[in-house]
């Protein structure tokens, strides 16, 4: 969309006082400490960018609140690199660079503002390779500390920090499938068939590089089959987050041209496993109490 169109769409530019008045308006308030996902495109012409929009973000959690954003590793050896040829193997093995906090781009597919915000001075950004979490503010590296390098979207991993904190989550012009927090509730929710995936990614251990293997819910293709459950053609994310503002959880509202929502980050996990385990658990209609969670393979665990 060219300038002229989202100045349009947006009845003019959207600037950093702008953002403040519409942020608040939506409930964010100083002290807060929000987990946050962007979609540029849909707020409008935003002046200035992306730095825009943390400056924003920035004046109304104030100098007592954080935020932080889901980073990844733009650059990340393929899952499934150990399928290859084994000399390909061999030569990713021997010179793939290892994961670097400081310096490793955050994942291209996630938008402009995680890379923008892990390049903040005073930004911390968690230990993982492949779930990596960026933090600015005053709950920072309280928040991306000892990141789990296995189940990192389980208990101790950023996002169970988030909720420990009373912390929230925007939306801002993202789409509800983006509700990353929901791996949270599926690392959590007790059914049957749980799917995990197994993967090796290098890292830096007291200045040398290794490479490890890591254990994670399936977060790219679901840790659940939710076909039963969730019409063809719809992500599960975007029906938890349906049904849990039809039940009255979250706010609501317009920021820049962006249809926003903010969420309570403890109630979010609370109505996802009770979704999952409700709707996919041992006592759901179609569920077969001989499952057991499985990895991407098939074998059981």
């Amino acid at each position: 969309m060219d300038d002229l169109a989202s100045l349009r769409r947006a009845h003019g530019p959207v600037t950093v006082s702008r953002l403040v008045r519409d942020l608040t308006a939506l409930g964010l308030e100083e002290g807060d400490v929000v987990m946050f996902h962007t979609r540029m495109s849909a707020v409008g012409y935003v002046a200035g960018g992306p730095r825009t929009v943390i400056d924003a973000l920035d004046d109304v959690v104030g100098k007592h609140g954080t935020l932080m954003v889901t980073c990844g590793w733009n650059d990340a050896p393929p899952c499934d690199f150990t399928d290859w040829p084994q000399a390909w193997q061999d030569a990713v093995r021997a010179e793939h660079p290892a994961y670097d906090p400081e310096l490793s781009e955050a994942d291209h597919s996630f938008g402009r503002l995680p890379e923008a915000l892990r390049r903040l001075p005073g930004a911390v950004r968690s230990r993982h390779p492949d779930a990596s979490f960026a933090a600015h503010g005053i709950a920072a590296r309280f928040l991306t500390a000892d990141h789990p390098w296995d189940d990192p979207h389980g208990p101790g991993s950023p996002l169970a920090k988030l909720v420990a904190l009373g912390g929230r989550v925007l939306l801002l012009g993202a789409p509800l499938d983006t509700l990353t927090l929901l791996h949270h509730a599926e690392a959590l929710a007790v059914a049957p068939g749980k799917r995990f995936v197994d993967y090796e990614q290098p890292i830096r251990v007291d200045g040398q590089r290794v490479w490890r293997r890591f254990r994670d819910i399936d977060s790219e293709h679901g840790a659940f089959d939710y076909s039963s459950v969730v019409p063809e053609g719809q992500d599960p994310f975007e029906a938890i987050a349906e049904d849990m503002l039809a039940a009255g959880i979250g706010r609501r509202g317009s920021v820049g041209a962006a249809t926003s929502y903010l969420f309570e980050a403890d109630e979010v996990v609370r109505f996802g496993v009770g979704w999952i385990e409700e709707k996919l658990g041992a006592g759901a209609p179609g569920s077969d109490t001989r499952d057991r969670a499985v990895s991407e393979d098939g074998s059981p665990r």
